[in-house]
C-alpha cells in the first residue's frame, strides 16, 4: 500500500533536484566545509611564529616574533601546548632571557587556539595592572588574530578591563599574589605564575599564594596547565628553586664547535684576562677549546634540553637557564665578565649577579659574626659624636614594657655607617614623661668632626608593643621625622620596606591621611644585610698607604662601646627550619636573651631606606657633603659650631607653588635657627 499523495501537488522527481542551484551556493558550501575542518594541531611556538607580533612599546626588537631568536624557548613553550603530557612546567632562569614573552605567547595561544579560563598572577596587584598595560594590551593590539577576539575596552559590554579580558569560550583574569580574593576568583584551566620568588609569603594572611592559585586548577584535573617562572632569590626560601629541584631538572646542552661534545654552560668555564672582560670566551669542558661569542648562534640552534634528575612528580618538568645562553646582540659573555668584576665590591652586588645573571640562588651566611673580633676592631672616636664620613643621622627606637631604647647611626656614601649614640629612656609607654623624653631627641643635635651639628633626619619606631601609644606619639610628632614600623618575617618581598599605610580612621571608618602612617619592614632582609656589612674586612695599613678605602657598607664602632652592647648587635643567627608541609625556610633565632641593639639597628636602617638613601643620586650625596663642610686641616679637636646645621634632607618642591616644610631633621622643631 503506497502512501497517499495530494492530488493538488505534482509528484516531484527527486533525482533531478539541484540543491545548489542558487547564487552563492558554492561559497556557502565552502564555508560549511571550512567549519568542519579541525584547527591545525599547532604548538605554542608554531602559533607564535605565525600570529605573534611584538610591539615597539614592549620589545627592543619589534615585529614578527621569531622563536629562532631564542631557540631554547621552543621546548618550554611547546610543553605549554595542550597536546604535551606535562601538567606543571617550572622555569628557573636569569633575567631577560625571554621567559615573560613565552608566557605571553601562551596567553595569545589560549585566546586564539585553545580557549578556556586562564589566571595570570603577578607579585602584586599594582604589578598586575602594569603587566596588563605594558604587555597584554600590546600583545592583543599588535596581533590581528587576537584583536578580532578581544573587543576594545571602549566598546559597550566589551568585557575588556585592565585585569579581565573576555574572549569567545574563555576569560583571562590578571591578579596579584597579595590578593587572596583575586586568587580564588574563578576556576582556571590555565595558570601562569610569573616571578613567584617575589610573591609574599601569604596572600592576605590566607596562605601561600602559589598553593591558593593552583587550587583553582583542580577541577580541570589532567587538562590543566601550570607555568611557574621566576628569577631565584635566596637559597632555602626560593620557591622556584624548590620547584625546580622537585622536577627532572632539564639543562640546555649545546655542542662545542670544535669537538662537538655536548655540555650545558657553566659560569666557571667562562675565561678572560683579569681586568679585560672583552677577552671573555668559553672553554670547552672536553677539549679545552676556546668558544667565541659568535659561535653561540650555531650552538643554540643545535642545542637540546636534557633531564638531569628524576622528578618527584612525573607530571612536572623543570628547566634552568642562565644568561650565558643569551642570543648574540643581547647579553654577551664580555658583558657578563664585566658585571662579575663589578659585583666583587659588595655581597649585595654578588647576590644580584647570581640571581639575575646566573639564575642561581644566593646562599645567605646566617652565622653570627664573632663579637670579640668586632669588639677588638673598635676605632678611636668618642661616643656621641659623628666621625668624618657620616653625612646624616637616623635612629631606631625599640619600645619595651619598662623602657624605650634608641640607637643613633650616621650614614655615608655606599651606606657605610657609624654608631653615634645609644639612649635608654626609663619608663613604659603608659607614661607621658617617657614620650616627652623621646620627643626631646627629635630636637637634639650631635657634633660632627668637621664642626657642624647634625639632627635626626628620620626616627623609625617599632609599633609591635603598645601600638596605640606609638601611633598617638607619632601622630603628634609628625610623619616628616617619625616613621612607625611594623616588622614582618620572610625574605620573599618585593621591597624591604613597604608603605606607608594610613592606620587612623574616622568614626565612619574612613582613613585619615593626616593621621599616623605605618611602614612594613622585612626585618630578615635588614638583619642579613647588617651581618654581611659586619663581616667586611678592614683594609690593612699597607693597603691604606696605597690609597685603599673602607669597603662600601662597612660598620664603624667607637672605642667606648661595652662588650654587652656588641654582643647584642650579633644576638641572632639565621637557621633553616622545616615547615609543617615539609619545606625548608630560613628563620632568625636568638642566641641570647637581649637583642635590643640589633633591633634598633634594623629600625635605624629602615629609617634610612624611608628617607631615600638607597636611591639617592651622586648630586644628593654631594649636597650633604657640602653641608658638613671639609675636614679642618691641622686641627685635632674641632669645636662644634651650633650655628652650622648639617644632615638636612630637602624634599622635592610641592607642585602648584604651595609651600611646606622642607626639612626632615627638626628644622620645624626649632633647633635650626
Amino acid at each position: 500500500m503506497s502512501a497517499p499523495t495530494s492530488p493538488n501537488l505534482p509528484r516531484s522527481d527527486q533525482s533531478s533536484v539541484d540543491l545548489f542551484g542558487f547564487e552563492g551556493a558554492e561559497e556557502l558550501w565552502q564555508s560549511w566545509r571550512d567549519g568542519l575542518t579541525p584547527d591545525p594541531l599547532l604548538t605554542v611556538s608554531e602559533w607564535a611564529d605565525r600570529h605573534r607580533f611584538l610591539s615597539p612599546r614592549a620589545s627592543a626588537e619589534p615585529g614578527r616574533y621569531r622563536t629562532d631568536r631564542t631557540p631554547y624557548m621552543r621546548a618550554i613553550m611547546d610543553a605549554l601546548s595542550p597536546s604535551h603530557p606535562a601538567r606543571r612546567i617550572v622555569f628557573m632562569k636569569a633575567a631577560q632571557v625571554g621567559a615573560t614573552e613565552a608566557g605571553n605567547n601562551w596567553i595569545g595561544y589560549v585566546i586564539h587556539h585553545a580557549p578556556g579560563p586562564m589566571l595570570s598572577v603577578q607579585p602584586t596587584v599594582e604589578l598586575a595592572k602594569r603587566f596588563s598595560r605594558q604587555r597584554i594590551e600590546p600583545l592583543i593590539a599588535e596581533s590581528p588574530a587576537l584583536r578580532e577576539r578581544v573587543k576594545p575596552a571602549r566598546a559597550r559590554d566589551a568585557g575588556n578591563t585592565v585585569l579581565s579580558k573576555e574572549f569567545p569560550a574563555g576569560l583571562l583574569v590578571i591578579t596579584g599574589a597579595n590578593s587572596a580574593v583575586g586568587l580564588r576568583s574563578m576556576p582556571a584551566r590555565y595558570l601562569f605564575l610569573d616571578e613567584v620568588d617575589a610573591y609574599p609569603p601569604s596572600a592576605d594572611e590566607e596562605g601561600d599564594p602559589v598553593a591558593l592559585a593552583e587550587a583553582r586548577t583542580r577541577t580541570f584535573s589532567w587538562r590543566s596547565k601550570v607555568f611557574l617562572a621566576s628569577t631565584p632569590t635566596i637559597h632555602g626560601v626560593s620557591r622556584i628553586e624548590r620547584e625546580f629541584e622537585a622536577s627532572d631538572q632539564r639543562r640546555f646542552f649545546v655542542p662545542c664547535p670544535h669537538c662537538q661534545h655536548r655540555q650545558w654552560l657553566r659560569f666557571e668555564r667562562l675565561r678572560w684576562e683579569k681586568g679585560k672582560p672583552d677577552t671573555a670566551h668559553y672553554q670547552c669542558e672536553a677539549c679545552d677549546g676556546a668558544v667565541e661569542e659568535h659561535h653561540k648562534i650555531e650552538m643554540l640552534h643545535a642545542g637540546d634540553w636534557r633531564p638531569t634528575a628524576e622528578a618527584a612528580d612525573p607530571g612536572t618538568i623543570g628547566f634552568h637557564l642562565s644568561a650565558l645562553y643569551s642570543p648574540v646582540g643581547w647579553m654577551s659573555w664580555a658583558m657578563i665578565a664585566r658585571m662579575w668584576e663589578a659585583s666583587l665590591a659588595t655581597d649585595e652586588a654578588k647576590r644580584s649577579f647570581k640571581n639575575g645573571v646566573l639564575g642561581e640562588t644566593w646562599i645567605e651566611t646566617g652565622e653570627a659574626p664573632d663579637w670579640q673580633r668586632l669588639y677588638e676592631r673598635r676605632e678611636d672616636w668618642q661616643i656621641g659624636t659623628v666621625p668624618s664620613g657620616g653625612l646624616f643621622l637616623t635612629a631606631g627606637a625599640d619600645v619595651q614594657k619598662d623602657r624605650i631604647e634608641v640607637s643613633v647611626w650616621a650614614w655615608g656614601r655606599g651606606l657605610t655607617s657609624w654608631f653615634v649614640d645609644h639612649i635608654v629612656i626609663d619608663g613604659g609607654p603608659e607614661h607621658a614623661e617617657t614620650w616627652g623624653q623621646l620627643s626631646g631627641l627629635l630636637d637634639r643635635t650631635w657634633p660632627h668632626a668637621h664642626g657642624a651639628r647634625l639632627g635626626l633626619a628620620k626616627l623609625g619606631i617599632d609599633s609591635g608593643y603598645e601600638s596605640p601609644a606609638v601611633y598617638a606619639w607619632a601622630r603628634s610628632a609628625g610623619h616628616a621625622q617619625v616613621a612607625p614600623l611594623k616588622g614582618v618575617e620572610g625574605f620573599n618581598r618585593a621591597a624591604p620596606v613597604v608603605g606607608p599605610s594610613f592606620v587612623d580612621v574616622t568614626e565612619a571608618g574612613r582613613k585619615l591621611r593626616r593621621g599616623a602612617r605605618l611602614w612594613t619592614v622585612a626585618v630578615a632582609t635588614f638583619k642579613s644585610e647588617t651581618y654581611r656589612h659586619l663581616r667586611l674586612m678592614r683594609p690593612t695599613d699597607e693597603e691604606f698607604a696605597e690609597g685603599a678605602q673602607y669597603p662600601a657598607g662597612f660598620v664603624h664602632l667607637p672605642r667606648g662601646l661595652e662588650a654587652e652592647w656588641v654582643k647584642q648587635l650579633v644576638a641572632e643567627q639565621l637557621v633553616s627550619v622545616k615547615t609543617r608541609r615539609g619545606f625548608q625556610r630560613l628563620e632568625w633565632q636568638k642566641l641570647r636573651e637581649r637583642n635590643e641593639v640589633l633591633d634598633c639597628r634594623v629600625y635605624a636602617r629602615a629609617a634610612a631606606w624611608i628617607a631615600g638613601a638607597d636611591r639617592w643620586t651622586d648630586e644628593k650625596w654631594r649636597n650633604l657633603e657640602d653641608q658638613v663642610g671639609p675636614a679642618p686641616e691641622g686641627i685635632v679637636d674641632v669645636k662644634p659650631d651650633a650655628s652650622i646645621a648639617a644632615g638636612v634632607l630637602a624634599r622635592a618642591p610641592v607642585p602648584g607653588g604651595k609651600r611646606r616644610s622642607d626639612w626632615l631633621s627638626g628644622v620645624d622643631k626649632g633647633w635650626l635657627r
